[in-house]
């Protein structure tokens, strides 16, 4: 193409495409765009058919030894790679690679290579860690799974609500209805009843006062209320730490509110000394973000009552714009992620926005990626308060259904192994829209064995392992790859192929359901193959070459399933 179009290599790599495998069988691998390579000739692409332009430029290609055939679709030249030579190359590839399979690909060759910190999960001490957090957390955690699998930088960073007035009424709580054994075997719920019994007292004007003045305490570091509060929080980051092992997800860091408090009131200070802060006549702090800077958009930086100078995210942006300097001096990052949910798009957009106008650049390289809502996630004593509940309840849930189901085999650890397909459920569930959509859980639909389900995915892991186990491994040295011509194993092969594509999509938008729908589309073809190409009972020279497609199959699910954060099981 190079010689004929006149055109360097690397200028065609993104104008070629491998094609996706359809149902109604035989379609070519390859496909050129001829729009992509006709840009900046006369603009008139549209009108000149590109159908007619596909048909010239397929007639001055010849096929050779690579190429078997060349044909034209709307607006492409379609190619035929030689059939065997397709099969060696990509199980090569494949298992040359690894686990970089994919990742090497020279559509990321022009990548540059960066520094992220992501913020996600972030729960509030002495709070419920709603389905909102589990969403962040293993959103998050795929975003940052993805940039290290592709030679990123990565920060992970847990952001807690660890500060605020919530923390006067729980050391008032403490002081009456809590309990130090308690405190430090379950921190988390012991925190949660504490809260909740002293909350029935809130407006008993005693509490509000005692409050206010063991937070003013907290505000002015009197050593034995910081170190009660110091308690709060790292038991509580123990216990965080020992759930999200459940989950597979680690931090490198775990910020908090606690540690901006002072930086914010230096924030205001800025704003105020680059005249950006205004004062409402009700003495509110606002930042004006209109154009034409008339007032008709403001962000709220600073509250008037004067009583509250402690900031939380909800309230103003005093505290990110505090933190995001802060993260930016310390890491010197290429990208700042937040992963929240899409009710606090405006608040990020507003704080961008104020950090452009602080002069700082660098907010350019801000994101937030915002999720929507799950409606309907309930565990069956009730509405879920830790996030603990809903690892247990998936265990409990999955569990019941392997010992019910007839095809499982006796396993050396029936619950991890409900853990990690059961975790598997949960996040395909979460993955496979958009993230910025609503969706209606549903326990039955994520937990059934076929069908698009992260089950069936682990199902389809173990079952191509256990063949692997039976058989042993294939040298690829050793296959004759001309066994591989079924149009079954021809359809595994060629999804193959575009797996690098699929990273490269989910890389450039964030989104986790290009991965998703990849992996259960190889989960079904191998099933198909599995069915119509035995491995048993088949001449040695074709089991071998059966055996390594399998292979090949196996381990790109296995990657892919890793990077969304799940951890394959070789049994079920």
């Amino acid at each position: 193409l190079s010689k004929v179009l006149d055109l360097p290599p690397e200028n065609l790599i993104k104008s070629i495409s491998a094609i996706p495998v359809s149902k109604k069988r035989h379609v070519a691998d390859f496909q050129l765009s001829v729009a992509s390579v006709m840009e900046g000739s006369s603009g008139d692409c549209l009108t000149q058919d590109l159908h007619l332009r596909a048909q010239k430029l397929a007639e001055r290609l010849k096929c050779d030894a690579v190429v078997s055939e060349i044909s034209t679709g709307p607006g492409t030249v379609n190619f035929t790679i030689n059939r065997e030579l397709l099969a060696k190359t990509v199980l090569q590839q494949v298992l040359k690679d690894g686990s970089e399979y994919g990742v090497k690909s020279e559509l990321f060759s022009t990548v540059p290579r960066q520094k992220a910190v992501i913020e996600f999960s972030s729960p509030n001490i002495a709070k419920k860690f709603h389905i909102g957090h589990l969403r962040s957390t293993i959103i998050g955690n795929f975003i940052a799974n993805l940039k290290v699998a592709l030679g990123h930088e990565v920060v992970r960073m847990n952001y807690l609500g660890d500060w605020g007035m919530q923390f006067g009424l729980l050391g008032v709580g403490f002081q009456s209805f809590g309990n130090k054994e308690k405190l430090k075997s379950s921190p988390l719920q012991h925190l949660f009843e504490v809260y909740v019994q002293i909350n029935k007292a809130a407006e008993d004007e005693n509490t509000k006062k005692l409050a206010k003045d063991f937070f003013r305490k907290l505000e002015e570091h009197d050593e034995q209320t910081l170190s009660l509060w110091k308690q709060f929080r790292d038991f509580s980051i123990e216990e965080y730490i020992r759930i999200y092992k459940r989950l597979g997800v680690h931090f490198d860091e775990y910020s908090g509110e606690s540690f901006y408090q002072e930086k914010a009131q230096e924030v205001l200070k800025m704003l105020e000394d680059k005249g950006l802060l205004q004062k409402t006549i009700k003495g509110t702090g606002i930042v004006d973000l209109s154009e034409k800077k008339d007032l008709s958009l403001v962000s709220t930086v600073m509250r008037s009552d004067g009583t509250s100078l402690y900031i939380t995210r909800q309230v103003s942006p005093a505290l990110d714009l505090a933190a995001a300097i802060d993260r930016m001096n310390k890491h010197s990052c290429d990208a700042m992620i937040y992963v929240t949910d899409k009710s606090q798009s405006n608040h990020f957009q507003h704080l961008f926005q104020i950090l452009k106008l602080m002069g700082y650049d660098w907010a350019e390289r801000c994101q937030h990626v915002s999720f929507g809502l799950v409606q309907g996630m309930k565990t069956r004593r009730g509405e879920v308060i830790f996030l603990e509940d809903v690892l247990n309840e998936v265990r409990s849930r999955m569990l019941q259904n392997m010992t019910s189901a007839k095809t499982t085999k006796e396993l050396q650890d029936p619950v991890e192994t409900a853990e990690k397909v059961g975790l598997a459920a949960l996040i395909i569930q979460d993955f496979r829209g958009l993230l910025s959509s609503d969706y209606q859980f549903s326990w039955d639909r994520a937990l059934q064995s076929r069908g698009d389900t992260g089950v069936f995915l682990q199902y389809t892991h173990a079952r191509l392992h256990s063949l692997e186990q039976m058989h042993g491994n294939t040298p690829l040295t050793e296959v004759n790859v001309a066994c591989l011509q079924e149009p079954d194993a021809i359809s595994v092969l060629q999804h193959l192929l575009r797996y690098d594509e699929v990273l490269y999509r989910s890389s450039q938008d964030l989104q986790p359901k290009h991965i998703v729908s990849y992996l259960l589309t190889l989960s079904h073809l191998a099933a198909v193959a599995h069915k119509t190409l035995p491995v048993k009972g088949s001449a040695p020279e074709v089991a071998q070459a059966r055996l390594c497609l399998f292979q090949a199959a196996r381990s790109v699910l296995a990657n892919g399933m890793k990077l969304l954060g799940i951890t394959p099981v070789t049994q079920m």
